[in-house]
């Protein structure tokens, strides 16, 4: 496993956010993680992240412990991560946004080499063409590419998607899903909350369930579309569960 998340939990004075999650990521597989608002799903991206420090549990990358590790020493070990509000450095452009992922990622860059890897990155999103422009100026779409280019410039081996599809209309979140398909043909490990759910039922190896902070549900996607606790909680209609899966078996049998 290049990801162990182990009796995860975390308190918000008397609000447990998380309670005893545990789950293995393997590396190279894309991992959904889905649930109703106030799950517990961005909280658990800040712990493994390293922005909440957690109650207890453990956090484990490539079988060393990290639990302790500050955020800025986990992205150098090769931790990176978008957010569900994007944040870019508005008064920068969009190649020096991404050149800070590349300062401050696994590399270590140096402002040369940062400069090379934000061009080949932005290139990689189809944002190149937008590398001279303020990132304050971008429209939603392009602030998505550049939050996704951003870390993508640190050269992670597991990379935290929080809701990159947010927002996006049917075809860009076709285009979405191609570079995330390409990112992980890149060999690079990824983890994505979605609240679009016939995408990360489609794109997803495995996924988990949240609700309360707690994890229901675990498996294929099939086996937790199915799970009758999760469409208690979330899907909240059967018909949908089963409309999933074939889109998704569809899918399979047409690629």
């Amino acid at each position: 496993m290049i990801l162990e998340v182990e009796n995860v939990t975390k308190r918000f004075g008397g609000l447990v956010a998380l309670s005893d999650i545990t789950f293995g990521v393997r590396a190279g597989e894309i991992l959904g993680i889905i649930g109703p608002n106030g799950a517990g799903k961005t909280t658990l991206f800040n712990a493994i992240s390293g922005v909440f420090p957690i109650n207890r549990g453990v956090v484990r990358f490539n079988g060393k412990d990290i639990t302790k590790h500050p955020p800025n020493s986990r992205a150098r070990l090769g931790i990176a991560r978008t957010h569900q509000i994007v944040k870019p450095l508005s008064d920068l452009t969009v190649l020096e946004n991404v050149m800070v992922g590349a300062c401050f990622g696994k590399a270590n860059a140096n402002l040369s080499s940062a400069r090379e890897k934000a061009h080949e990155v932005l290139k990689f999103v189809n944002l190149d063409d937008r590398s001279d422009l303020l990132a304050g100026k971008l429209n939603v779409p392009e602030k998505k590419r550049l939050e996704l280019a951003r870390a993508l410039a640190a050269d992670p081996d597991v990379l935290l998607l929080d809701e990159v599809l947010a927002g996006l209309n049917p075809a860009e979140v076709s285009q979405m899903l191609e570079v995330i398909s390409a990112i992980r043909e890149k060999g690079i490990t990824i983890l994505m909350i979605e609240h679009l759910m016939h995408a990360i039922m489609n794109i997803s190896d495995r996924v988990i369930a949240l609700v309360y902070g707690k994890k229901i549900s675990e498996g294929t996607p099939e086996e937790v579309a199915n799970d009758p606790q999760v469409v208690e909680a979330y899907l909240g209609d059967p018909d949908l569960a089963l409309k999933l899966l074939k889109e998704r078996r569809g899918r399979r049998d047409n690629g």
